[in-house]
């Protein structure tokens, strides 16, 4: 089995998350991508994030009608922060055998030393740097320069199609009584309108 691993706070979901996802799995011909929502980020404990199973319940909702994509909420579950090497970890015990695939946007590899026991990460998965749009190609040399070369051999590269949205933006816009139609499925659209998401200022 080839499994994709999709990690994020998804505040919210948005088509951004959806394409990278479905450009990894047909480029790298995964069996399913399972999209992880953190309970509490390591690199965002100082800024204000929705409640889990709300983040989650969008996931899903984005996610109906799709069975290559999964939600799986083992990180809300779990208690503290949401390292990746023990999130990894678990999905090696659970689907033994499998090829993980850790995809990240290529932005994230610039401070991939700082993370809990990177060389471990790279050892239980490899990485996939998505070119993220309106940044330069990351080169093999640039990768170098930031993980070393011993895990430079662990990690791929991927390119994604123009879709330039994040979910500060999207929560921007709904505070400024904007409308995220065609920024996620309509059922996400609903969800955030029916439960007031984002309305009130991040602390």
């Amino acid at each position: 089995m080839r499994l994709g691993i999709l990690g994020g706070t998804f505040d919210p979901v948005h088509y951004g998350h959806l394409l990278l996802a479905e450009v990894c799995r047909t480029q790298l011909k995964l069996d399913e991508v399972r999209f992880v929502p953190a309970a509490t980020p390591p690199h965002k404990l100082h800024h204000q994030i929705s409640a889990g199973h709300l983040r989650a319940d969008m996931l899903s909702l984005a996610v109906s009608g799709y069975p290559e994509f999964v939600v799986d909420r083992r990180e809300l579950k779990r208690q503290g922060s949401s390292y990746t090497v023990d999130t990894l970890t678990e999905f090696s015990a659970d689907f033994l055998g499998a090829e993980l695939y850790f995809l990240v946007g290529a932005d994230s590899l610039r401070n991939f030393l700082s993370w809990r026991e990177p060389e471990r990460i790279t050892r239980l998965a490899t990485l996939v740097a998505c070119n993220r749009p309106g940044l330069p190609e990351l080169k093999a040399e640039q990768v170098m320069e930031w993980v070393g070369a011993e895990m430079t051999e662990r990690i791929l590269t991927l390119h994604m199609p123009g879709t330039d949205i994040s979910g500060s933006e999207m929560r921007d816009h709904v505070r400024a009584g904007g409308s995220l139609r065609f920024r996620t499925p309509r059922a996400v659209e609903a969800f955030i309108i029916e439960h007031g998401l984002y309305r009130q200022s991040d602390a």
